[in-house]
Formats: structure tokens, sequence, C-alpha cells
């Protein structure tokens, strides 16, 4: 079985995989620091999060027979000296890193799907499934165990090689391959920074989030009015943010990704917010398809633009603009265009005092 193990990573790594590992099913710390955090209610409204949390403590019973995991990194990372200048440019866009190409899923699960087809040539008893955060699957816990990394203060798993820019995916199977090390050392030692300049000061504790001030879940997951304390902080990041990986010391270490697919579509990585604000539904859609933006939806994706609109500096244009919209806004975006208008005018009032 040894041999096969180093078989199988080698397969994996030829189908792009950055690493390969493989661990067992028991996850059963990481499976309790899910149960404590749910009962915080730091979830907020991801009531999946609660949802079959039998199958997230026993990953052998979402495919029977499975004996092992083997967990694989994707790296997706490009350009990512960009990503700091778009933050420092209050009138562009930002979108987390991650969906700025296409849609992770799928790839990935071709992929591993691939995979587990190969290996069966070499093990014809092979039973396998491939998942890609489409399960209620402890990924991250998962891949520690097998030794792919640790988990930081900012719950992002942290590779010591390559930092936390990428996607993990596994693959579960019957065969009994001999498991990787885990890893047992957290190297985070006294760094805080992910904790300190998060921009909405969401972390309770190290390793504890509350994804309610979270704007990756207020921007993604969240479908109702955003906090009016909270919006003057989210910036111009109308999808995702990224800042506590930006600011993670390992990620010098990040290696920037050849995968074409991962490439910014439509100048997500470099646009006007007043442009994508402009986009109609139609267009919404067209512009996201096989896009993770899609899973948002246009009235989110409105929303989150008119609070980075109501951020930027203040421009008759986008005054305008807002004005615009509002009649045609529904009932969660239009609370968010006032408070943009109120602030562009604000902004603007304060430039004519100062000019007098």
């Amino acid at each position: 079985m040894r041999e096969l193990a180093n078989r199988i990573k080698q397969l994996g790594t030829e189908l792009g995989f950055q690493d390969v590992r493989i661990t067992s099913t028991d996850v059963s710390k990481h499976s309790e620091h899910l149960k404590n955090w749910l009962a915080s209610k730091f979830h907020g409204d991801m009531g999946w999060m609660e949802n079959h949390r039998e199958l997230r403590a026993h990953p052998e019973h979402l495919q029977e027979g499975t004996l092992r995991i083997i967990s694989v990194r994707l790296e997706y990372m490009q350009n990512q000296t960009q990503a700091t200048e778009i933050l420092e440019q209050p009138s562009k866009a930002y979108v987390s890193r991650y969906a700025l190409g296409r849609d992770y899923h799928k790839l990935m699960r071709k992929r591993l799907t691939q995979l587990g087809k190969e290996v069966t040539q070499y093990a014809e008893s092979h039973g396998f499934r491939a998942f890609v955060d489409s399960a209620p699957v402890l990924e991250r816990g998962i891949a520690e165990n097998a030794g792919m990394g640790w988990i930081g203060k900012n719950t992002m798993l942290i590779n010591a090689k390559a930092g936390s820019y990428f996607f993990l995916g596994e693959l579960f199977t019957n065969l009994p391959l001999p498991v990787d090390p885990p890893q047992e050392t957290m190297h985070c030692g006294s760094c805080s920074s992910c904790l300190d300049l998060c921009p909405t000061n969401a972390f309770v504790a190290p390793h504890v989030l509350d994804a309610r001030k979270c704007i990756s879940y207020l921007t993604i997951e969240y479908d109702g009015i955003i906090d009016e304390e909270l919006r003057p902080l989210m910036g111009n990041r109308i999808y995702g943010c990224d800042d506590c990986q930006m600011v993670c010391p390992w990620n010098k270490f990040t290696q920037e990704s050849s995968e074409q697919d991962f490439a910014p579509r439509h100048q997500l990585d470099n646009i006007e917010l007043l442009e994508l604000f402009l986009w109609t539904e139609d267009e919404f859609l067209k512009n996201t398809e096989g896009s993770p933006i899609r899973r948002a939806g246009y009235q989110k994706w409105q929303r989150n633009i008119a609070i980075a609109l109501g951020n930027a500096p203040a421009q008759t244009k986008i005054l305008d603009t807002l004005k615009e919209k509002l009649d045609q806004s529904s009932e969660m975006v239009a609370p968010h265009i006032e408070w943009a208008i109120q602030q562009q005018t604000t902004k603007a009032q304060l430039i004519t005092l100062k000019q007098e």
C-alpha cells in the first residue's frame, strides 16, 4: 500500500495539485471546535453549518466504506501585489482573489474524479467519491490532519512553503492506505496581525471568527440589511475579503498560480465601482457565468457596491448614479443606496466648506 500511496501522490501532482496527502477519517478535535463555535452563534444566518453535524463529525458516513481521505490543495493567487494596490484605490472594486476567475468547484472536482479513476487502474476494488466545498466536510481539519499545514489564528489553513492562498479538495477512498503524519505544531507564534488588522474586528479570539462581522460573510452569505456601523469599515470590498491573509507573514511564500482558469475575467481585478454598479441583472448573469460570484446574486452585488460607493471619494457622477438607481432598487438594496447618497452628500459638503 505504501507504493500505491506514493503513486497516488504522483498522479495528483501530474493533474496539477500542488500537494497530495492522506489521512484517516478521525476529525473529532475539529468537530468539537465546530460544535462550540455553533453554540456561540458565530455562524450567523448560515443555517447549513448546523445541518448534518453528524456527517461532519464522521466523514466515513458520507461515503460507505470510506477508510481514508486523500486531501489536495490547488493554488489560485495571481498578482498578489495588485491586490493591495486596489484596496488603496477606493473608487475601484475589490473582489476576493479566489473569485476573479473560473469557479474552482467544477475544475477541482473533475480532476479529483479523474484521480480516483486512475487509481482504480492500480486497485480494481477502489471505491471513491470527490468533494470540493460541496458537502458537510471539515476540509481544513482534514488537511491539517493530513499534514498539509496548520489552521492559523485567522482560521485559514497555512502551509509553511506556500502560505494560504489555495483551494482544498478531498477524495474519499475505501483503500487502507498508509496515512501521513498530522501537522501538530502551529507556527503562528506570537504574531497577531490577522486578528489586529481585520477591518471589522471580526475575530473574537485566536482561531475564533464571528462570521456575523466578517466581510466575506456579509458580502456573500448574508441576505439582509448590513449594519450601518459596519458599512464604513467595508471600504471597497464588494465580494469577500482577503485582509487576514494579506497581512499573514507566511504569505510571503505564496506562489503565483499558473492555472489559466483562475486568471481574472472581465477586468474584475482592476475595475471602477461605478462601472460594476451600472451592470444590469442580465449583464451580471452573463459576466458571472462560470464564476463563484454568481452565487451571491444580483441584489447582494448591488447592495455591496452601493456601500463601497458610499465609502468612495465624493464624485458628482457617483451621487447622480446612486440617485438614479434608488427608484429601481429592491427593499434590501434601497437602504444601502440611501446611506451611500448621504455619505457622498456629506463628503461633497465638506469639500465645499474647505474651499470657501
